[in-house]
């Protein structure tokens, strides 16, 4: 891996390093230094880790932990099971950690979106269904009325904001609806109160 190239290049160094060329000693006691050996052995393992691609043993954590307490409940109550209950029981566990847990362990952190409709023209624009999910922050993109066709556009895309981030939006687009609700003969303003 990378420490073995390292090693080898610490090796060619040092006998380059006798030879006295130019900064080449500078760059023999960088690459020997202990926080790039150990900013190495981090990156290596995390290399490692990520060719694992760990996978989750229960996508049901909640319920394994329910099933648990339950369990514990008819053992005989010592000082330690009764602290895995109140631990098991206590709602930071079960409703962050472990909901947490089983949110990510589905992959069901992504937004659903609703079904295409039926009535589309075989004509029609090609049209793209884009799901930005924003917290607090701003959307980062401004929109208009077409003067001609009337039609809500964005006007245009913020650099660096949340739209330009996700690279679904681009001024031009068309808006058709904003979260499930029409747009066509709603004014601007309307529209960015529903967004």
């Amino acid at each position: 891996g990378v420490s073995h190239v390292l090693t080898l290049a610490l090796q060619e160094l040092s006998l380059l390093c006798k030879r006295d060329v130019n900064g080449v000693g500078m760059l023999y006691d960088l690459l020997r230094s202990h926080w790039l050996q150990a900013l190495l052995k981090i990156y290596e393992c995390l290399q490692h880790y990520l060719g694992k691609r760990p996978a989750p043993v229960t996508l049901q954590a909640r319920a394994l932990s329910r099933e648990v307490v339950e369990l514990l409940r008819e053992a005989p109550q010592s000082g330690d099971i009764k602290e895995l209950r109140r631990l098991l029981r206590s709602p930071h566990l079960k409703a962050a950690l472990l909901s947490a847990h089983d949110t990510v362990a589905q992959k069901d952190f992504e937004p659903t979106l609703p079904p295409l409709p039926d009535n589309i023209p075989e004509n029609e624009e090609a049209m793209r269904i884009v799901c930005l999910v924003k917290n607090n922050q701003p959307l980062g993109a401004t929109i208009k009325r077409h003067e001609i066709t009337g039609d809500i556009t964005v006007a245009r895309v913020i650099h660096g904001g949340l739209a330009d981030r996700s690279g679904l939006l681009y001024a031009g687009d068309k808006l058709m609806e904003v979260n499930g609700v029409p747009v066509e003969g709603l004014e601007p303003e309307q529209v960015i109160n529903i967004l």
